[in-house]
């Protein structure tokens, strides 16, 4: 794109963008010169030329098109190798560039070249034997109290109500009480007329009832020519079922062997085992299900001067609204009157509520703390960020990390390879013993004791605990690739303005002129002051807030660019700016003097303050270092980094900052381009490190795209965001390094989960296959270890939500 000199172009060419027809959002790389516009299939480029051109700006090459990832929620996958032969069926859906199912939520996301109907994908995904669920329904009528009315609003809406048991309760119980008389049988040895009898009808109503998922999966995979760990199961209980049926029909059951309790007891294990599983990943799925539950339902909008209770979905942008003490912000905002604390810590991970103001900004799902606000919307619904956060959650959960490569490929050919196992299993055992009920029962103990579940399970419920915890700490990470690029950073190059320092001038000493108070002087420069927008006026008003001051008014206020303000406060004349303006080069009474020139070495901006030609005092402004940043540098050190600080700001006030904060010496650059931070991270990547940039603005979206990983401040620019692989929603350098240690945590939980899963079936299999599992129960302790072994790889993942950073 050609055209592009500021951040004002880019507002006007995404707002030109957006409002061509069929464009859903659209975002412009002011470093890159780059546009990217998603939208549907009606979007043509000639339509997104003409809007650009329109807008002044040249469009060069065509923006491409991105056509919406589809989410599908699969149905009946029970193992890795179901989610390899669901992936491979809808990458082999003409559109479809990638595609990646997550066992542990069962969800399906399609990255696509082209728009593909939904059923076009739901088709493949049935065609091989598993379920696609409908998509979700509309949102219900607004909850209603006792009285009929509306429910307040940050009241939360009724789930629907779940019985008190479920189908896997009544399976589970029914599969383990009518196991428990066939057991006791078989195990005490107790015969009496019609025993084997007892034991058949209980093991066909245990095995085809209780247990009929794993035959109904099977057969409709069997169908399709493709095989799952329900294959397994299948086969294995039936074949002891089976053998023990013919034993008994066969007039047998005095004098032959039966395992009917071995089918019965492999179904009730495997059942209890899925039955704990599900409930291990309800508690790692929890952190979508707590931002989901930040959703505020119920908004209190003014329309017509009229204040109405609607829901918060029904709220239109630039409507005024009403927030209460202890109500959920409902939309995203600006605030208009009024003065309040708001607990931001859902979002943004940090504990102490921010103060608001007018002007301030507000995110739909925080909570209103002690006062009653009025606010406009800005944003509602999906386009909201909390909206914004819980899909990035989302999407990060749906990923892979690359170290799950070697998974993906064994669990494809896994089910068959333990089949074939399974076979020559027991034609060993037959040729070198003769007996085919003790290679039977080897050949099932191998079925049964395989477990390509853990591996399918090994890296998305560590992912769904990993991202779900950053979240909750205000980090959120794009994609599984950058989670664990994360963990190997060794080398950070770190902005200064809004990274290790606040981002916003602040007032940090007031020297008043003898015989005047600091009270004078801020409340005197506050009220002319209170009529500008500049970073240094902002920062005289808030100070003077802050004090408890109420700010006066001014009139005939001038603002005189690049010099300072000027008015009248009570009818005096007031000038509040630069040395020029206000003294006309007079001296000053010599104690203001005397420190004015002291504060030449402390990188602080002054602004003088005058009344009719009188100096009252001088104010000392700077962009304050962030009260944790120092702290932060050494946990950072301490954690093998190497640090550089980046900054186009002098260099005075570079090695300040770097001395305050702690920063090695020989590790500033200072009066730096944004290219100068592209070429730092270069240098670095050349010297072997892994580098990761941490920046907020338009100026370190290079870097941050070149990096190893990118980590952007949150309150930055958008571009700056987009370019990074990590969004901090926290402004702290601590963050930094909680994103890291959570990255190396969470793939530590991986490596030992993948290594679980691979050593399980490794040792296992051949353990089944030899018979040095007979004396301990055979296939009922294979059915045993198997069940457990998924349950072992969720709860190691969930030690994430509870580990020490």
């Amino acid at each position: 794109m050609e055209g592009l000199s500021c951040a004002s172009c880019v507002a006007h060419v995404e707002k030109a963008l957006k409002a061509v027809p069929g464009v859903r959002d659209a975002t412009v790389n002011l470093a890159t010169h780059q546009a990217r516009v998603a939208g549907d299939a009606t979007v043509t480029n000639a339509a997104l030329i003409t809007a650009v051109h329109n807008a002044g700006y040249t469009l060069v090459p065509p923006a491409p098109v991105v056509v919406d990832p589809q989410t599908l929620q699969v149905t009946g996958m029970t193992c890795a190798s179901c989610v390899a032969h669901v992936e491979k069926a809808l990458k082999a859906v003409p559109g479809v560039t990638d595609a990646t199912v997550n066992l542990a939520t069962g969800a399906a996301r399609v990255n696509l070249a082209s728009p593909v109907a939904r059923q076009t994908l739901a088709l493949a995904v049935t065609g091989l034997g598993y379920g696609v669920a409908e998509e979700p329904k509309a949102a219900a009528p607004a909850s209603t109290d006792h009285a009929g009315e509306p429910a307040a609003p940050g009241a939360a809406v009724a789930e629907e109500v779940k019985p008190v048991w479920s189908q896997a309760h009544v399976n589970l119980l029914g599969a383990a009480l009518l196991t428990a008389p066939v057991f006791v049988i078989s195990m005490a040895g107790i015969t009496f007329a019609g025993s084997a009898w007892l034991q058949a009808v209980l093991t066909t109503v245990v095995t085809f009832f209780f247990g009929r998922h794993f035959f109904v999966v099977a057969l409709r995979q069997a169908r399709h020519f493709t095989a799952g760990m329900d294959t397994l199961v299948a086969l294995g209980s039936f074949a002891a079922y089976a053998f023990s049926l013919w034993q008994v029909l066969g007039g047998h059951a005095q004098h032959g062997h039966l395992y009917f309790e071995t089918a019965s007891v492999i179904v009730t294990l495997i059942l209890l085992g899925r039955f704990l599983e599900e409930r291990a990943k309800q508690r790692a799925a929890s952190s979508i299900k707590a931002l989901l539950d930040l959703r505020p339902v119920m908004a209190r909008v003014v329309r017509n001067g009229v204040e109405m209770l609607v829901r918060a979905t029904d709220v239109a942008v630039g409507e005024t609204l009403r927030v209460l003490a202890g109500d959920k912000v409902p939309v995203d905002g600006v605030l208009l009157q009024g003065e309040s604390t708001v607990d931001e810590s859902m979002l943004t991970g940090e504990s102490m509520p921010a103060h608001k103001r007018p002007q301030s900004k507000l995110s739909a799902g925080t909570i209103n703390g002690d006062g009653s606000i009025t606010m406009r919307a800005t944003a509602v619904g999906e386009h909201t960020a909390l909206a914004h956060i819980i899909r990035l959650v989302e999407d990060a959960q749906t990923t892979k990390v690359p170290i799950q490569r070697l998974a993906d490929q064994v669990s494809g050919v896994f089910v068959p390879v333990v089949m074939v196992l399974a076979v020559v299993t027991f034609v060993g055992w037959y040729a070198t013993s003769g007996d085919a009920t003790l290679a039977l029962i080897h050949a099932v103990s191998v079925l049964v004791i395989a477990c390509p579940c853990a591996l399918g399970l090994a890296t998305p419920t560590a992912l769904m605990v990993g991202t779900g915890r950053a979240a909750r700490l205000g980090i959120l990470i794009r994609d599984a690739a950058s989670l664990e690029r994360a963990g190997a950073l060794n080398a950070l190059v770190l902005d200064k303005t809004g990274t290790i320092t606040m981002g916003k001038p602040a007032v940090v000493a007031v020297m008043p002129a003898p015989g005047v108070d600091e009270t004078t002087v801020l409340a005197v420069a506050a009220a002319v002051e209170a009529q500008s927008s500049h970073p240094l006026a902002t920062a005289l008003v808030n100070a003077a807030r802050t004090r408890g001051m109420t700010v006066g008014p001014a009139t005939d206020v001038i603002n005189q660019v690049g010099r300072g303000v000027t008015g009248k406060v009570d009818g005096a004349l007031v000038k509040v700016g630069g040395r020029g303006l206000v003294t006309f080069g007079r001296a000053m009474p010599g104690p203001l003097e005397a420190w004015v020139d002291a504060q030449a070495t402390a990188a602080a901006t002054l602004v003088f303050v005058s009344r009719d030609d009188q100096v009252l005092g001088v104010v000392a402004v700077k962009d304050v270092v962030h009260p944790d940043s120092a702290a932060a540098v050494q946990r950072l050190m301490g954690m093998g980094m190497t640090l550089r600080m980046v900054t186009g700001d002098h260099e005075t006030t570079a090695r300040l900052v770097a001395r305050e904060v702690g920063l090695p010496e020989g590790s500033v650059q200072a009066d730096a381009q944004p290219e100068d931070k592209a070429r730092t991270v270069t240098a670095l990547k050349a010297k072997g490190h892994v580098v990761g940039m941490v920046g907020d603005g338009i100026n370190d979206a290079p870097a941050l795209a070149l990096a190893d990983v990118g980590l952007a401040m949150g309150a930055g620019a958008d571009v700056a965001k987009q370019a990074a692989g990590v969004t901090l929603l926290r402004p702290s350098l601590h963050a930094v390094a909680d994103a890291m240690a959570l990255s190396r945590a969470t793939l530590s939980i991986i490596r030992q989960n993948l290594a679980w899963a691979f050593g399980y079936n490794v040792l296992c299999i051949p353990l089944a296959a030899f018979g040095l599992l007979d004396a301990y129960g055979g296939p009922m302790l294979a059915s045993l270890a198997m069940a457990f072994s998924s349950v072992s790889v969720v709860l190691n993942s969930l030690r994430l939500a509870r580990k020490q950073l």
